[in-house]
């Protein structure tokens, strides 16, 4: 049995179902007496469970036999928290591509999905070391063993024999398993970061008696705050610090703190971590700075500040982190730098920057905006966007949601997060450079070889607002948290002042609205009785779904009551409303009117802006978002005549004995597309003008001619493809003419160039097809129209896989040039269906394959009735390590 190096590509950071963290690695030798020990742990039932005897003390032979395996025909993981085992998974190959799977989980540990986990890591190495079909024989009793099979959503048959139950399931991934994983993964994260947020215990670690110090700021933060639970501090001397108890170490809690909030020199924070762990505390925050900022020194540091946690089970917020607070009445929380917890509210916010974290709270509260949470991630090395909002799903305190992001360390799995969390609830980004080229110090993330626009396109699609600045953000925000979603682009207009109602209109169309409405415009002199008038009038209009108020401080009516007049018209219309009011910025209680809605009061507020074109933006974003919303976004792609199976194996069979990436010759091009029902026009790559006119014989007449060499190919304007070529006498001519053009470009006379003899396409519109394994984005596709207008211009359009057939219409529809597919100056329209269909293969390909570095269909020749491939290079890489696997880890 031939045998593999350790595989540390597999391990793996776990969140639990619980929220605790776990750490998930290959078996190793040197695990014999661990094994033991976790075996002799176990109850007699649990071990007979898993064995079918009494078997109290694993036998020496069999115990080596277990530990040593060769990580391919059988195949061990180990979970562990603190160092000890709580967790056993393995399979053992039992067919050519089968093998038998088993378990065996901690009893103290039951119930925490620790079967679940390894089943997606054991299915995932499974299927990486060529096998389909997993098999395991459970006794009928072994309920839990049994659930863990049929809840993973696989295709479960189970057969009864001689008193034991045969299971056997599929190990490709289907629709439902990945739904069950990430619900499960979704569930796991939120509680991790509940855990957080909702503390009953807290521990300031670091807080000494000098009040300038950032632990005693902190302290006086909770205390301020009225934090409602047990607060304590660790220092070495003193029995109390601002009142609170301290204690000499962690050791000496009087109970186990949730989470603990570090404000130690950055050299000193590990051990304090370690005893944290000594002391069974849940999360850490870590507001100390000197890690991964610093540089090479600082990021080993706050790497093995990463590890110690999660080997300990805890979550680490920071480090370099401003804090966190929780404004819930019953909560309290402010353990962060923040000299003040925020009103309550329902707008949950995340920054990344500590430096910023002031700043964002402080605008926060100038605009009236209520709080739910707030969390800085400082360098975000552990706790990211992606824990908050899949938290954030789950809170009923909050309506929505607004992130400031340096940089995404898992791009596709923030837009599968985010897609499903704006489906209810908004998200509002603000970002820097997100691409990986330009990093804040302290964040460490892949390098996108994609340009920005495709960052753009995937925020798009998973239905998120961008907002360019911190003010913006918060400009939308008073319209998320105050108003309702519009129910559609129409927009009324009413104010005193013409020239702001114009200023309102060009805005407006400038930004997709639909400002057909006539504008109402009262002369500035108007009472407030002809408002009020003005107003019911707007508002009461069945075409508009949106109302733009301005207002211009004059003799006639007051500020005053024209706000209250518009507060309370626009909470009973039911109408997403925006207002210009001078002086007037956010939400505040000079523009909020309370209501009875089947018997329960509420208030709502109209955000005030203080120019008009600050008042439309935020207005155009959200009505874009509800657009979103309210929009099908279709089913996941899935063409017929697939073999996935066979293209894994074709893929693992070339990269077996490579050293580096595979650049695929035109057979194998062929034979990898084929897989996935996708054809390339027959061709042939000759030397010879002899060869050349065999080939289009064998082809059939007419041909095209393309150089091979790369600065050429492709090149009809710079005399690199020669098409519709008739006969052998033609070719003969356009041959040589071809050769000089290779030899103009390659500055080489002195020998004849390679050549491609290749069937003509029938007349169309020439596009390109991209996909690749992006480090950043993972599996990206792009379309484009063929040629260098398109490409200098950047009219390519982008989508993250896996795609939806609502995906694959967009893609097609938003490069600005698609109207030469949709027949333009009297052309018939191409075959639209055959491109789209060409498009989700394509991303099925992305999507299962992250071996393939790039794909490049170029050109796609769309015609009136179908679609021709002439040309496609693929490469493949052995060391793509996709963000967004298919199995739970975290970063």
């Amino acid at each position: 049995m031939s045998q593999t190096g350790y595989p540390a590509s597999w391990e793996a950071d776990v969140v639990l179902r619980d929220g605790g963290a776990a750490h998930l690695r290959p078996i190793r030798p040197e695990d014999a007496d661990a094994v033991q020990a976790f075996h002799e742990a176990q109850s007699e039932e649990s071990v007979y469970l898993r064995f079918f005897a009494p078997l109290r003390k694993i036998p020496q032979r069999e115990l080596e036999h277990f530990t040593n395996v060769d990580y391919r025909d059988r195949v061990a993981f180990v979970v562990t928290v603190g160092g000890r085992i709580i967790g056993i998974g393995r399979y053992d190959r039992t067919g050519e591509d089968t093998a038998e799977v088993a378990f065996n989980v901690s009893d103290a540990h039951q119930g925490r999905g620790l079967g679940s986990v390894l089943l997606e890591h054991l299915a995932a190495a499974a299927r990486e070391r060529g096998m389909r079909e997993f098999s395991a024989e459970v006794l009928p009793q072994n309920s839990a063993m049994l659930g863990v099979f049929v809840q993973a959503g696989y295709e479960v048959a189970r057969r009864f024999d001689d008193g034991v139950v045969d299971v056997r399931f599929d190990l490709d991934p289907t629709e439902k398993s990945r739904a069950v994983m990430a619900a499960r993964e979704h569930r796991a994260e939120s509680l991790s970061v509940r855990g957080l947020l909702h503390p009953r215990s807290v521990v300031v670690i670091g807080a000494s008696r000098n009040p300038k110090s950032t632990g005693n700021l902190i302290l006086k933060n909770l205390v301020d705050a009225d934090f409602d639970g047990d607060l304590w501090v660790v220092h070495p001397e003193a029995d109390t610090v601002l009142g609170v108890p301290a204690y000499r170490s962690t050791a000496d809690l009087p109970g186990p703190a949730d989470i603990a909030v570090i404000a130690v020199p950055a050299d000193s924070v590990i051990d304090v971590v370690r005893q944290c762990a000594e002391a069974s505390v849940k999360g850490v925050v870590v507001v100390s700075s000197g890690f991964a900022e610093t540089g090479s020194e600082g990021l080993a540091r706050q790497r093995e500040l990463v590890r110690t946690a999660r080997a300990n089970g805890m979550r680490v917020v920071g480090p370099n982190s401003f804090g966190l607070l929780n404004a819930d009445p019953d909560v309290r929380l402010n353990a962060s730098l923040a000299p003040f917890l925020p009103p309550t509210g329902d707008f949950g916010l995340f920054s990344q920057s500590g430096a910023l974290g002031i700043a964002v709270l402080a605008s926060a509260a100038r605009r009236g905006l209520g709080v739910s949470s707030f969390v800085s991630a400082g360098n975000r090395a552990d706790l990211s966007g992606n824990d908050m909002m899949q938290y954030w799903e789950e809170d009923p305190g909050t309506r929505a949601v607004g992130l400031y992001l340096e940089s995404i360390g898992n791009p596709r799995k923030f837009s599968r997060i985010a897609r499903r969390l704006a489906s209810t609830k908004p998200v509002v980004v603000v970002k820097s450079d997100i691409t990986g080229s330009e990093l804040p110090p302290g964040h460490s993330v892949r390098t996108s070889r994609s340009p920005r626009e495709a960052l753009d396109q995937m925020l798009h699609q998973a239905g998120v607002i961008r907002a360019g600045t911190i003010h913006r953000l918060f400009d939308v925000a008073g319209v998320l948290t105050a108003q309702p979603l519009p129910a559609g682009n129409r927009v009324g207009v009413v104010g005193n002042s013409a020239a702001l109602a114009t200023l309102v209109v060009q805005a407006g169309s400038a930004r997709g609205l639909d400002m057909s409405a006539d504008a109402v415009s009262l002369h500035p002199e108007a009472s407030a009785d002809e408002f009020s008038g003005a107003l019911a009038e707007v508002f009461g209009r069945g075409d508009i779904d949106s109302v733009v108020v301005t207002f211009t401080p004059s003799i006639g009516a007051s500020e005053t009551e024209v706000a209250a007049a518009l507060a309370r018209t626009a909470a009973t219309s039911g109408k997403t409303t925006v207002a210009c009011f001078l002086g007037v910025h956010g939400v505040t209680e000079a523009l909020s009117a309370t209501i009875e809605t089947d018997g329960t009061e509420r208030t709502l507020a109209v955000p005030g802006y203080p120019s008009p074109e600050d008042a439309v933006w935020a207005l155009a974003a959200v009505t874009n978002y509800s657009d979103w919303r309210r929009a099908d976004h279709g089913s996941l792609v899935v063409p017929s005549g697939i073999d996935s199976r066979r293209a894994a194996r074709l893929v693992a069979e070339w990269l077996d004995t490579a050293d580096g990436d595979v650049v695929l010759d035109s057979a194998r091009v062929a034979e990898l597309l084929g897989c996935y029902g996708i054809d390339i026009l027959g061709s042939s790559v000759v030397d010879t003008v002899d060869d050349a006119v065999r080939a289009a014989d064998h082809l059939g007449w007419p041909v095209a001619l393309k150089a091979v060499e790369s600065r050429l190919r492709h090149r009809l304007d710079l005399g690199g493809v020669v098409l519709n070529v008739d006969d052998a006498t033609e070719l003969r001519s356009d041959f040589a003419h071809l050769q000089r053009a290779i030899a103009d470009i390659a500055g080489d006379t002195g020998h004849t160039a390679s050549v491609e003899v290749q069937a003509m396409a029938p007349t169309g519109v020439a596009c390109v097809v991209r996909t690749g394994e992006d480090p950043l984005f993972g599996p990206l596709v792009s379309f484009g129209l063929a040629g260098d207008a398109t490409e200098l211009l950047g009219d390519v359009a982008y989508r993250v896989a896996p795609l939806t057939d609502v995906d694959v219409a967009e893609l097609v529809r938003n490069v600005k040039a698609s109207p030469r597919l949709f027949g333009r100056h009297g052309l018939p329209p191409v075959d639209i269906g055959a491109l789209e269909d060409l498009i989700a293969r394509v991303s099925v390909l992305a999507d299962d394959l992250p071996a393939v570095k790039s794909l490049d269909i170029n050109p796609v020749v769309v015609s009136t009735s179908g679609v021709h491939l002439l040309g496609a290079d693929v490469t493949v890489s052995p060391g793509s390590d996709r963000n967004d696997a298919p199995r739970r880890r975290l970063a």
